[in-house]
């Protein structure tokens, strides 16, 4: 599991890729919502706090991604089903 480290715009898009609001993130991930949003918009946080979210968010099935250098960005896990949709 690759573990670049994760910036304030990959938390919000992975939110936006698993449907999920700030308190939602912040529930899962055990911090207050006011954390989650200081986060978001570049405040620095502890490093329990950024592995905490990150797991959160990989247990819903995101991935965190460098591409080739043009930036970082998200992506879901295929689902195992997906090539046997009915």
């Amino acid at each position: 599991m690759d573990k670049t480290q994760m910036v304030p715009v990959q938390i919000r898009m992975a939110r936006a890729a698993v449907g999920w609001g700030v308190r939602e993130l912040a529930e899962k991930a055990g911090v207050t919502a006011n954390t989650v949003t200081r986060i978001e918009n570049g405040a620095d946080a502890k490093q329990s706090t950024m592995v905490a979210l990150r797991s959160a968010l990989e247990a819903a099935g995101v991935i965190f991604i460098e591409q080739n250098g043009e930036g970082p960005g998200v992506r879901l896990k295929k689902r195992p089903d997906a090539d046997h949709q009915t």
